[in-house]
């Protein structure tokens, strides 16, 4: 992982890296099957180790705090934004930095979402509709899965053994294994993450 931004505020943004910042979410959001978050991946390594626009503990805080709160999943799209803008400058370069990323990942998806769900009803019953549905399910899944990699492995420091952060990785597997045999809420298992990461535990 790359080393923090010396001084996130100091970062220069202008016209230019804000078309950038736009470009790219417009990109991002025509690779979003699944779920804007199933493009994390792709996001940190461009906010975070390219542009060094974020930190990864602003990264991932920002993922965390928009799962744990109620609303659409999209959310975290916009703390980015509002992270990238703060570091930019302020508060209103932090509202930019909310329309430029929201904008960006919606504008693409929702309008291609709304022609292809037509077409794709009309047409459910061709045999190429049926295999692209049947074969998009597995790219889904590893998408997510990244994600969920470069989410365990954001506090994990250049140079460090991936077992000196066994705890982490345990603590990985076992939500993952319990989110999928078991209905409990996944409220319970953020709850009982930050209470371990507040006693320091991983």
């Amino acid at each position: 992982m790359t080393e923090p931004v010396a001084d996130p505020t100091s970062l220069i943004f202008g016209v230019r890296e804000w078309f950038d910042l736009f470009v790219h979410y417009l990109s991002l959001s025509l690779l979003s099957i699944g779920g804007a978050i199933s493009t994390a991946p792709d996001m940190y390594r461009y906010l975070v180790e390219q542009r060094q626009w974020l930190t990864a503990a602003q990264f991932n805080a920002s993922i965390a705090i928009a799962q744990a709160a109620p609303g659409p999943n999209v959310l975290f799209i916009a703390l980015l934004g509002w992270n990238v803008g703060l570091n930019a400058g302020g508060v209103l370069t932090g509202l930019v930095g909310i329309l430029t990323t929201m904008l960006g990942i919606l504008i693409p998806s929702s309008s291609l979402t709304y022609v292809t769900a037509q077409w794709g009803h009309k047409n459910r019953e061709l045999r190429a509709v049926r295999a692209f549905k049947q074969g998009m399910a597995p790219v889904v899944v590893a998408l997510l899965v990244a994600t969920g990699w470069i989410l365990a492995g954001a506090n994990v420091s250049a140079g460090d053994s991936p077992w000196q952060h066994w705890p982490l990785w345990l603590l990985t597997a076992a939500t993952t294994v319990v989110v999928w045999r078991t209905k409990i809420h996944l409220l319970w298992l953020l709850g009982a993450g930050a209470a371990l990461g507040w006693f320091g535990l991983i």
